[in-house]
C-alpha cells in the first residue's frame, strides 16, 4: 500500500493534474469513475509498474524475514554413573551458580571402595616398614655368616700348615673344606635375602604403593560423580527429580541448565535469493514480540555457508530432490550493535527482521550515474524502515487481539 501510494505520487497524481487544470476536464463531469481507466490509463499502466520495480528492488536489496529467533543452547541435568536419588539440593526451577551441587547418589558403594583403597595403603606401608626391618635383618645375617666364614677358613689354614709337618690328619682338612664352601654358601644366601629384601624396598613395595594409590584416586573421581553439579553458572528448569529414583545417563535428563547470558544473538532465516546480498557487516534491525514497540539496530556478523535443506545422511535409499518440499533459507547470525541491545528480549522470542544493503564502496568507485542509482537503492531503505515502524506499532496488537494471543 505504502509502495502504491508513493508511486501514484510520480504518475497518477499528475496525470490527474495535467487532466484538470490543462485539459480543463472536470472531476464528477468528464473525470468519472467510469472513465478513470480511459483517462488515467497511462498514470495507472505507469504506477503499477513502478510499483512493481519499487517492491522488487525494495526486497532485494533490502530483504526482510519473520524467521527470526533469539535461539539459546540448554544442557541437561544428567548424572555421569547410574545410580539412586540420596538428596536434592534444589527446587523445580531455580538459579545455581557453577560448581553447585544439584542432586546426589547413593554413594555406599563408592565409600566403600575409596576405604578399601585407603587401607590398601597402609597395608602396602605396614609391608613397607616389615621389608626395611627384613634388609636390616639380612645386613646382621650377613655379617655373621662373614665372621663364621673368616673362622673357618682360619682353622682350614691352620690344619693345612699342621698337615704339611704331619700333625693334622687329611680327614679334618676335608671337613674343614666343606665348612668352608658351607659358610661360603651361608654368606651367599644372605646377601641374596638382602638383596630382595631391598628389592622390594626399592621397587616392589613403592610400585604396589603407586598402584594403591591409583585405585584411590580413582575410587575418588566415582565417589565425586556421585554428587552432580553445575558445569555452568544458569537457570535450572523442570527439575522434577526426586528423592528413591532411579537415574541413568541413557535416560531422559532430570532437568535442563539454561547458561547465563544465554540467547545474545539472534538467528533470521533470510530467502535463498538474497545470497548476493546478505554480507558480513550489514546495518539490520528488528522488532521482537517479547520487547514490543521498540526497533532494535543489529549487524550481520555472520553467515552460514550452507543451506540446511539440502543436508542428507547417507543411507540405503537414493535422495530425491521432489522430497525436500519447503526451501531452505539462508541462516544468518545477528548481534545487537549497541552493547546491551537485546537487554529485556526473552530468549527464544520470535522477531521480524530487516536488512540493509550497503553501497559506499561501490558508489565511490563508479560513475555519476551508477553512483546515482546506487544511492538511489540505498536510499530505498527508508521504505522498509518505514514499514517495519508500523509492524513494530501493529505487531502488539495483532497479538494479542486478532491472534488470540491474550
Amino acid at each position: 500500500m505504502l509502495e502504491i501510494m508513493f508511486c501514484s505520487l510520480l504518475t497518477i497524481f499528475p496525470d490527474y493534474l495535467f487532466r484538470r487544470y490543462v485539459q480543463g476536464k472536470r472531476l464528477g463531469k468528464e473525470i468519472t469513475i467510469y472513465s478513470v481507466w480511459f483517462e488515467l490509463r497511462w498514470g495507472i499502466t505507469f504506477c503499477l509498474i513502478l510499483t512493481v520495480l519499487l517492491i522488487t528492488t525494495v526486497f532485494y536489496n533490502h530483504p526482510s524475514t519473520s524467521s527470526v529467533t533469539l535461539f539459546f543452547r540448554t544442557m541437561p541435568i544428567l548424572p555421569e554413573a547410574s545410580g539412586r536419588v540420596a538428596e536434592i539440593y534444589i527446587d523445580f526451577s531455580g538459579h545455581v551458580e557453577k560448581g553447585a551441587s544439584i542432586f546426589k547418589l547413593d554413594s555406599s558403594k563408592q565409600e566403600a571402595a575409596v576405604e578399601t583403597a585407603k587401607r590398601k595403603i597402609a597395608e602396602v606401608e605396614s609391608d613397607l616398614v616389615v621389608a626395611k626391618l627384613d634388609v636390616a635383618k639380612s645386613a646382621s645375617q650377613i655379617d655373621e655368616a662373614k665372621i663364621a666364614l673368616q673362622q673357618a677358613i682360619d682353622e682350614l689354614q691352620t690344619k693345612q700348615y699342621l698337615a704339611v709337618r704331619g700333625h693334622a690328619p687329611a680327614r679334618e682338612i676335608e671337613k674343614l673344606q666343606l665348612l668352608v664352601k658351607s659358610r661360603e654358601a651361608t654368606v651367599a644366601a644372605a646377601t641374596a635375602a638382602k638383596d630382595g629384601a631391598a628389592a622390594r624396598v626399592s621397587s616392589q613395595l613403592p610400585a604396589d604403593k603407586a598402584s594403591a594409590e591409583a585405585a584411590l584416586a580413582e575410587a575418588e573421581v566415582e565417589l565425586s560423580k556421585t554428587v552432580v553439579r553445575a558445569g555452568v553458572s544458569g537457570q535450572v528448569e523442570q527439575f522434577t527429580l526426586r528423592v528413591g529414583d532411579i537415574v541413568n545417563p541413557l535416560m531422559r535428563p532430570a532437568g535442563v541448565l539454561i547458561p547465563d547470558n544465554a540467547g545474545r544473538s539472534l538467528v533470521a532465516g533470510f530467502g535463498q535469493i538474497e545470497g548476493q546480498i546478505m554480507k558480513v557487516g550489514l546495518i539490520a534491525e528488528v522488532t521482537c514480540v517479547s520487547k514490543p514497540f521498540t526497533i532494535i539496530p543489529m549487524v550481520v556478523t555472520d553467515v552460514q555457508d550452507y543451506i540446511a535443506a539440502g543436508q542428507f545422511r547417507g543411507g540405503e535409499q537414493l535422495i530425491d530432490p521432489q522430497q525436500v518440499t519447503r526451501p531452505g533459507t539462508l541462516v544468518t547470525f545477528l548481534e545487537p550493535l549497541y552493547k546491551g541491545g537485546l537487554d529485556g528480549v526473552t530468549p527464544g522470542s520470535s522477531c521480524i527482521a530487516n536488512a540493509y544493503s550497503n553501497n559506499h564502496d561501490e558508489i565511490a568507485a563508479s560513475g555519476a550515474i551508477r553512483g546515482f542509482a546506487l544511492h538511489a537503492v540505498d536510499a530505498l531503505a527508508l521504505v522498509h524502515g518505514i514499514i517495519l515502524r508500523l509492524q513494530a506499532l501493529v505487531l502488539p496488537f495483532q497479538t494479542l487481539v486478532f491472534s488470540g494471543g491474550h
